[in-house]
């Protein structure tokens, strides 16, 4: 091949055969046997022959089709209870952004109407207290679409240069999910929980140094927005002993999560000084009435700003999702209704010993009243049934006479014992009914 600026030499005019921008010293164009082609077009078939490449990978026999968004909501209610504003909003997210890497450059069309129109990427940012699930909406979510998905904790990360992680150690944790496979890694979902430690907390302009804040929001805004990182080769890594791996971001969709405590209350002052509804018909006077949920729903880049974020970070995550405090209703629900509902994970354990165990209606309601009153939402669940069955599944695999265990309220709030009803009452039981 020669440069066309070679070839124009004999040639008055030579043009890019695809899109027909004519030859300069500016724009010099690739020859070849029966045509020109111009940098950007080049440019634009290599994105469109990787994107063939992810979706050969993705179309093959392992992966089904992308669900419609309503099929994305449908089956995250199989797994979290209520939060149905923040399932919409995720669902249609996700589905865009996918469609978007589909049909991106599908087709090597200059003349197409939409071929120079390029959709950016939509980042999301979850807000919601601890415990109100975001973490498993994000990791659900990444099954259904069947892509890697890594999570990363804010807090672990620093600048560049300083003691802890560097955020490119975030890429490294989900090409080890995608088991060194680059390609599938470029179309993945990572999860940045804490998100909201980011924030400086410091306003002052005497403060150089925020470490593991503003610092980590810089080092973070080429990553989520779209960049070719080298992640280090890993030793004993197969798939990576040739040296250095480059890593594209621009396809993989950054989902960030935390509790923002007292961003609520930048909302009420923005509304307060604004003198304005906040969206739902509420009076001004009336703000302090409004719970700190709603206050989140109305978040807007400049009350995240005045949180601690700075523009360019707020400026990468532009589809806000809020999540609702849970109730103990809700909380009752999440330990029974979903298909992973924690009930059912321990009388799944309880059963590889042969031993049913039943919870009345009203220790699931206790349960839920301690996680509750702990603050813990929906993570405190666990940690009180392991408290609570802890001496159950201590005794119950050393002994063969055990057939049922029964937890009531009285166990649960230490009154009782949980009851252990053995195989020959069982048979009585069974015999007099």
């Amino acid at each position: 091949m020669i440069s066309a600026s070679e070839f124009s030499m004999n040639s008055p005019r030579v043009c890019c055969s695809f899109c027909g921008i004519e030859s300069s010293q500016i724009t010099p164009l690739i020859a070849g046997p029966n045509g020109f082609i111009c940098e950007t077009c080049v440019r634009m078939a290599n994105q469109m022959v990787m994107n063939w490449e992810h979706r050969r990978t993705w179309t093959d026999d392992s992966h089904n089709p992308l669900p419609p968004p309503a099929t994305i909501k449908a089956r995250l209610d199989d797994y979290v209870i209520g939060q149905n504003l923040a399932k919409e909003i995720l669902a249609v997210a996700v589905y865009n952004h996918y469609q978007r890497l589909f049909h991106d450059n599908n087709t090597f069309n200059i003349s197409d109407n939409h071929s120079n129109v390029e959709i950016s990427k939509s980042n999301v940012l979850m807000l919601g207290p601890s415990g109100t699930g975001k973490t498993l909406l994000a990791s659900t979510l990444a099954k259904i679409v069947e892509v890697p998905f890594a999570i990363a904790d804010a807090t672990t990360l620093t600048q560049a240069g300083y003691v802890g992680e560097d955020v490119e150690s975030i890429l490294i944790r989900l090409l080890d999910v995608a088991k060194g496979n680059v390609g599938q890694a470029e179309w993945g979902i990572i999860y940045i929980d804490e998100i909201d430690k980011l924030a400086r907390v410091s306003e002052s302009a005497t403060v150089e140094r925020d470490v593991s804040g503003q610092g980590v929001q810089q080092a973070l805004l080429k990553l989520v927005e779209g960049t070719t990182v080298k992640l280090p080769s890993k030793e004993g890594d197969k798939m990576r002993d040739s040296g250095p791996v480059k890593m594209n971001t621009s396809n993989i969709l950054f989902i960030a999560g935390g509790a923002f405590i007292g961003l609520e209350e930048h909302v009420a002052k923005r509304v307060t000084s604004n003198g304005t509804d906040i969206g739902f018909n509420a009076q001004v006077g009336e703000t302090e009435k409004i719970s700190a949920e709603r206050l989140l729903v109305e978040t807007q880049p400049k009350d995240l700003r005045s949180f601690g974020f700075i523009p360019e970070f707020i400026g990468r995550f532009p589809i806000i999702a809020a999540l609702d405090r849970l109730d103990e209703t809700a909380l009752v629900k999440i330990l029974t209704e979903p298909r992973n509902a924690l009930v059912r994970q321990y009388q799944k354990l309880f059963a590889y010993q042969n031993v049913e165990l039943e919870f009345t209606p009203a220790a699931i309601t206790a349960i839920a009243a301690k996680a509750l009153a702990q603050g813990t939402g929906a993570r405190g669940l666990r940690s009180i049934q392991e408290q609570l069955l802890r001496r159950s599944m201590f005794d119950i695999p050393s002994r063969k006479d055990v057939a049922r265990c029964i937890v009531d309220d009285d166990a649960v709030n230490g009154s009782g014992e949980i009851q252990l009803i053995n195989k020959v009452e069982t048979q009585k039981q069974a015999n007099a009914g």
